[in-house]
């Protein structure tokens, strides 16, 4: 049996205005329903909480940073738990929601307990998906970006293939917008050459850029997992990426 981690952007799960991309969270669960069904064990992490509570409400007075994102979350996790239940119900599959923190994980007995949680959930065929617990989590003790918690996700649960899916096709040799740039396809582990290539942008919705997905794909593939780096957006980009991998467009990094 094989285990996968696909780790779900905001950009790919947001529109541009911060609201649920309905459409497109059901696409992606379809595909996830679909390797289900086929006897894969899939973990999601996924983001789009924040972004999507702060479409919900608007603050009577101005909050700071934390503040803001404690509350947007704690909305946003209803909500998008809620559609993601609804979701997978409809393809007679459970999900159950597992919520962490970067200070929560680096104590043994509470690592263990996530991991051991989160193994009864695959062995009941229930979909784990994971997120930070934002309404707990301060500015010091956040992890970079879902990527960075995908990819211990990834370490923790010794998953086959970790896939991270943004809304761009992988990493380019130049600007994405760049007609001439091409995406690269492969990329060996504890390569860091193509960091030169890499825009410092951050995505609109999320904390993290292609630098952080870079780094952190290195790094997981070099403890022997393999990384890929695809586009949420594309149809099917989840099945085409199992079934027809030559052909899909992504980066790809090699186990080590």
């Amino acid at each position: 049996m094989k285990r996968i981690a696909v780790k779900i952007g905001s950009n790919v799960l947001t529109r541009k205005d911060g609201t649920l991309d309905i459409t497109r969270m059901s696409a992606i669960t379809d595909q996830v329903a679909e390797l289900h069904k086929r006897g894969w064990e899939v973990i999601l992490i996924s983001s789009g909480a924040v972004a999507s509570g702060r479409s919900e409400i608007n603050p009577n007075h101005t909050l700071d940073e934390v503040s803001s994102r404690q509350l947007y979350s704690a909305i946003g996790q209803a909500k998008l738990m809620g559609k993601y239940y609804t979701l997978f119900r409809e393809h007679g599959i459970i999900c159950g929601q597992v919520l962490t923190t970067k200070e929560g994980l680096d104590k043994a007995d509470h690592y263990q307990n996530q991991q051991h949680c989160m193994e009864v959930m695959l062995g009941e065929r229930v979909i784990p998906i994971v997120n930070e617990n934002d309404t707990l989590s301060i500015t010091e003790l956040m992890f970079t970006d879902n990527d960075e918690l995908s990819g211990l996700m990834a370490e923790m649960m010794q998953v086959d293939m970790l896939i991270i899916l943004s809304n761009i096709d992988g990493i380019y040799n130049g600007h994405p917008d760049n007609p001439e740039s091409q995406v690269i396809r492969t990329i060996q582990a504890g390569d860091d050459s193509m960091a030169q290539y890499i825009q410092s942008e951050k995505s609109a919705f999320g904390r993290g850029g292609m630098l952080t997905k870079c780094h952190i794909a290195s790094r997981v593939a070099s403890n022997g997992i393999s990384v890929i780096i695809a586009n949420g957006k594309r149809e099917d980009v989840l099945l085409n990426l199992i079934d027809h991998p030559e052909e899909t467009i992504c980066t790809r990094f090699l186990p080590h």
